[in-house]
């Protein structure tokens, strides 16, 4: 998802029970300041399991370096390699193996074949980094309250699945306080959005 980026983890849920009472369980490992955390924490209602994923957002201070090293928006057919704190609402991604400590993703226009798309994004409160767990926790929370809304169904009757892009303690301390919510079909990749898609 390089110079003044913070780095982060990627953490990938599998659900194990239903929300709200779905414990998440996160394995995150330490990066450098040159990266972002993306959290995918994709989660199916049922079951959660834990994998590395990545998910943050830049502060002031990152959205300088930003400005000069972002690529526009994909608006062909071609597969951009985009900056992770770049990523924004309505981005499609091709990040399916997307794994550990990451300051690239993979974008697309939405009307090519992507596996996910960001639906949904947040703001975290405020002061002392939280620590991962709790992060994940309003991740999970923030993304399941989301879900019905862009879906068009609740997200219990949905086959859809939902993660997240996080923070991590070294981006959060540049700045870095955003939740990007993930939605992806597990059947495979998609073409155009799923925005009420009523599955």
């Amino acid at each position: 998802m390089t110079e003044s980026r913070m780095s982060a983890d990627i953490f990938i849920d599998i659900p194990i029970s239903p929300h709200p009472s779905m414990g998440l369980f996160a394995m995150s490992a330490a990066i450098s300041p040159k990266l972002r955390a993306v959290a995918l924490g994709f989660v199916a209602a049922g079951a959660t399991v834990a994998l590395s994923g990545c998910g943050a957002i830049l502060g002031a201070a990152q959205e300088a370096a930003q400005e000069v090293a972002t690529p526009a928006a994909p608006t062909g057919t071609e597969e951009v390699t985009s900056d992770v704190f770049s990523i924004a609402v309505g981005d499609c991604l091709n990040d399916e193996t997307t794994t550990g400590e990451v300051e690239e993703v993979p974008t697309i226009a939405c009307d090519q074949p992507h596996d996910s798309e960001v639906y949904a994004e947040t703001e975290v409160t405020d002061g002392e980094f939280p620590g991962a767990e709790a992060l994940d926790q309003q991740a999970e929370d923030a993304c399941y309250t989301e879900f019905e809304t862009f879906v068009g169904m609740p997200y219990e009757e949905s086959v859809l699945l939902y993660s997240w892009y996080v923070p991590t303690e070294q981006s959060w301390a540049s700045g870095d306080r955003q939740i990007d919510c993930i939605i992806s079909d597990p059947e495979g990749q998609v073409t155009g959005t799923l925005a009420n898609a009523m599955r």
